[in-house]
């Protein structure tokens, strides 16, 4: 649904299963006091939002929509593109080159011609093309940072995963690594040199070498593995922060998993959503935005939201109509846009933008359950 050159989100969703089995709740490493969350007072002023460009996955068709935010619909539709069945996530590049992750293959688009230029097929079978939140195909998505490379994380209906990698300038899989289940987010680090899958039906964070393919495996499971709510209790979506490389993977709107990729070791620090949580990304300083989709446990969670986290901890929450699925922040941090095609039932055909200053909330009817959202670079 990430971060991730310049966006991959997601994410996230594939093909026929029902949930796995999670987990009994786990005695958390002990974890700083809970930040005090905030739902009145706005953030210091701030420069106001950048006009830009986006570039919306529709799960719910087999296109992208272009879409201005800065208008109302329906003039913000500025049209859709082919790209194949059920896109999921999508990661853009300096040149405008879109590398979207679809059922059927991995399309690459010319967002400035607005053409599909190409459709690389995956090397991994992944059965029937079909619709709907256990597809097979594609799913997370990332871009090297010197654009020579592409990273899809495949998922393969009831199986373990794969990570493709895809060759920018011959548009084909030279390899793959063998990585968890629903592959649902693809990172990289700072520096390149590694790449985190996010496995969702295997409670993990599959960290491979892009050298030479070499992975290592970290659980991350707060609550445990097996029985009970835990099916619903799993990781989504990770953010890596570049300040220490540490990845980040919220939980239920009660703790974000800190995980140093090196030691695989995993702290948590408490959070005050109180709501199931699906996408994450991190703003240009450092605030880290969290996709609250609603309770998974009515007795006792909250709505849906967006967590707005201060690199201090402190949290803000603005509420939300509906669940959605992930969020990408405006280059300047000023706007979140949170897509509101969830992956399950409730999903919606439109973006909330959130003026992230006021924690105004703008529902904007454009694109087919739109998954993934992702900033186009300003046309020169």
């Amino acid at each position: 649904m990430t971060a991730r050159p310049v966006t991959s989100a997601l994410a996230g969703l594939a093909a026929v299963v029902a949930l796995l089995t999670g987990c009994q709740p786990a005695a958390a490493p002990e974890a700083a006091p809970a930040p005090t969350p905030s739902t009145a007072a706005p953030a210091p002023s701030s420069p106001a939002p950048t006009p830009a460009t986006l570039l919306l996955t529709d799960f719910g068709a087999d296109t992208v929509t272009f879409v201005d935010p800065s208008r109302p619909a329906p003039a913000a539709d500025l049209g859709s593109v082919r790209v194949g069945t059920a896109p999921y996530g999508v990661a853009v590049g300096p040149d405008g080159t879109a590398w979207v992750a679809t059922a059927e293959g991995v399309a690459v688009v010319d967002t400035r011609a607005r053409v599909r230029t190409a459709l690389i097929p995956y090397t991994t079978p992944t059965g029937p093309v079909t619709t709907g939140e256990y597809r097979g195909g594609g799913l997370g998505i990332a871009l090297a940072p010197d654009g020579r490379r592409v990273y899809v994380g495949v998922n393969v209906p009831g199986r373990n995963g794969a990570l493709e990698v895809i060759d920018t300038a011959t548009r084909a899989v030279v390899a793959t690594a063998p990585v968890g289940r629903r592959p649902f987010d693809v990172d990289l680090s700072p520096d390149g040199r590694q790449v985190y899958v996010t496995g969702h039906d295997s409670f993990d964070v599959t960290v491979v070498d892009t050298t030479d393919l070499r992975t290592r495996r970290i659980e991350v499971a707060p609550y445990g593995t097996a029985g009970g709510l835990g099916s619903w209790r799993k990781p989504h979506y990770t953010v890596v922060r570049p300040a220490d490389g540490a990845l980040l993977l919220p939980f239920e709107g009660e703790r974000l998993a800190v995980v140093d990729p090196a030691s695989g070791r995993v702290r948590i620090e408490p959070m005050t959503a109180d709501t199931h949580q699906h996408g994450a990304a991190l703003g240009p300083d450092g605030t880290l935005f969290v996709v609250g989709t609603g309770p998974v446990d009515p007795d006792r969670q909250r709505g849906p939201s967006l967590t707005v986290r201060a690199p201090d901890g402190s949290e803000r929450l603005v509420p939300l109509s509906g669940p959605h699925e992930t969020v990408t922040p405006s280059p300047d941090g000023a706007t979140a846009y949170v897509a509101g095609g969830y992956t399950r039932d409730g999903g919606w055909d439109g973006l909330s933008v959130v003026d992230v200053r006021t924690a105004a909330v703008t529902r904007l009817p454009v694109g087919h359950r739109p998954l993934a959202v992702a900033v186009l670079p300003a046309t020169r």
